[in-house]
């Protein structure tokens, strides 16, 4: 009986085993396929999340099912336990710190006794291990001295802190604006968990860090802001944020703008600037862009229209709308795949939908192979492939538009692009234009994550501090930046810094030091 126990034992571990290692596989194809191809589908972020999180569960299970072999084969006399295979492990970075544990030598042989015993080798188990996280307080001593001959008092002058009478060294505030505008943890999570390390910090005091390092930043926030509004292009977009007002919430607006010349072959430091807003009135972008005279990527956001305007004292600002956004309308009518996990609720696919998106994924093809060209390549490839491909599309839409009636259901997302082809079509005028707006849509997504963590922002002020630090966390993250570390190093140098060496401290600046 215990053998056949071991035995089925065994077999389930087996299986497992093999399910967590299809489900590791199939996670690294799409890992593979979406960084040489790019996003193939508007479900593929949503997809790699659900297959990360199914591997969680396979190898969570495969790992008990492996033990409970083991355990049924120690009771089994001729069945062997099942051992798992592994991958290789990769070697542990050299930067760790290594303690080496020595276990001592026998004294005399186990097998006969004698105490002649020469070392012939040794091997070497490494364990990989964490020390919890060490508060420490720095004492810097200043000591006084006086003159035998005028008596005066000499003493050097007090350490630099960030804050005004402060007692919290760069690191220290690095982390906690990092974990809160970073990483979204609200201060009293981070104040308690600071209480069970035994460091009573409360929410009031780490607010006052927040505050006085936001102003002590703000010189470097107006640098990027700069740097920004000066692009020849920008991806502009919007979200929402719950504000605080009067016991209840009201749906505020956090507006991006996203300077990113990469695809184009540009040489400027891509940025992410933002803004906060307690509602979507078109004076917010007007104010936001006053300067702006370049391109515009964006969605068809009618407040954004005034800035088109030719009559526009600044001059006017060239539109360009998302493919992405265009395309994502006619995928949700030809999503086979959501249509079969409907079952029999599902609506029939649209056969105009989905041949929509095949043609608008020929457009797409096409910018996978020039993205990071000059935008004089980029635009002499799309006149030689894209043009026709583009003419044959809008063909196409106006002919099977003129067959559907108001109350089709894909009439819409056509009309959507018909009335604004010449937006749609902009990226054959200009190589510098893309064709999606993604880089925006990217910069949000920290802010429509966050929001279910901190629920909502605790004031306009509030919001608005928040659109300023994350536009530095965002700019150091576009650059390959660590922001706690950049953080930590700024907050220590940025008073001893005079107004003309700032530009040094911004994160590609700091990135080319640090190297």
């Amino acid at each position: 009986m215990a053998d056949v126990e071991a035995a089925a034992a065994n077999a389930q571990a087996d299986l497992s085993s093999r399910e967590a290692l299809i489900a590791h596989l199939k996670l690294e194809i799409e890992k593979l396929r979406r960084e040489l191809y790019g996003s193939r589908s508007e479900r593929k972020a949503r997809l790699l999340e659900q297959m990360e999180l199914q591997l969680e569960n396979l190898e969570t299970a495969a790992s008990e099912d492996e033990l409970a072999a083991s355990q049924a084969a120690a009771q089994a006399q001729t069945v062997q336990s099942f051992q798992r295979k592994r991958p290789a492990r990769k070697p542990f970075p050299e930067h760790l710190l290594r303690e080496r544990v020595v276990i001592a030598a026998p004294e005399n042989c186990p097998c006969c006794g004698s105490a002649k015993l020469s070392k012939l080798g040794e091997d070497i188990t490494e364990t990989l291990e964490v020390i919890p996280r060490q508060w420490k307080v720095i004492q810097t001593v200043r000591e006084k001295f006086t003159c035998r001959e005028c008596e005066k008092i000499t003493q050097a002058p007090a350490p630099f802190h960030a804050t005004p009478r402060g007692f919290a060294g760069p690191n220290l505030l690095a982390t906690i604006l990092f974990e809160k505008f970073g990483q979204h943890q609200p201060l009293n999570r981070q104040s308690e968990r600071y209480r069970r390390e035994g460091i009573d910090l409360s929410v009031s005091t780490l607010a006052d860090q927040v505050g006085a390092c936001t102003f002590a930043l703000e010189p470097l926030h107006a640098l990027i802001e700069g740097h920004v509004l000066a692009a020849e292009r920008l991806h502009g977009d919007d979200t929402t944020v719950p504000i605080l007002a009067k016991g209840k919430t009201t749906t505020g607006h956090i507006w991006t703008y996203v300077r990113d010349d990469r695809p184009f072959g540009g040489t400027a430091p891509p940025a992410a600037l933002y803004y906060a807003s307690r509602d979507r009135r078109q004076e917010h972008p007007e104010r936001h862009l006053k300067t702006f005279t370049g391109i515009l990527q964006a969605d068809a956001y009618s407040g954004y229209n005034t800035l088109y305007d030719p009559a526009r004292a600044q001059g006017a600002i060239t539109p360009a709308l998302c493919w992405a956004h265009a395309r994502r309308q006619f995928f949700e009518l030809a999503d086979i795949a959501a249509n079969a996990r409907r079952g029999r609720q599902a609506p029939t696919i649209s056969p105009i939908a989905l041949e929509a998106v095949k043609r608008i994924d020929a457009l797409f093809d096409i910018e996978r192979a020039i993205n990071g060209l000059s935008a004089e390549q980029r635009l002499e490839a799309r006149e030689e492939r894209s043009a026709l491909l583009l003419t044959e599309l809008e063909a196409w839409l106006r002919q099977e538009r003129s067959r559907l009636s108001r109350s089709a259901s894909v009439a819409k997302p056509i009309d959507y692009m018909l009335r604004r082809w010449d937006r749609f079509a902009r990226f054959l005028e200009d190589g510098r234009i893309c064709l999606t707006n993604n880089a925006a849509e990217r910069a949000l997504r920290g802010f429509a994550l966050g929001r279910k963590s901190w629920l909502f922002a605790g004031s306009e002020r509030g919001a608005m501090r928040a659109a300023a630090m994350t536009t530095l966390i965002m700019t150091a993250r576009l650059n390959d930046v660590d922001p706690q570390a950049w953080l930590a190093d700024v907050l220590a140098r940025i008073a001893d810094t005079p107004q003309s060496r700032l530009p040094e401290l911004l994160p590609w600046a700091w990135n080319k030091r640090a190297v």
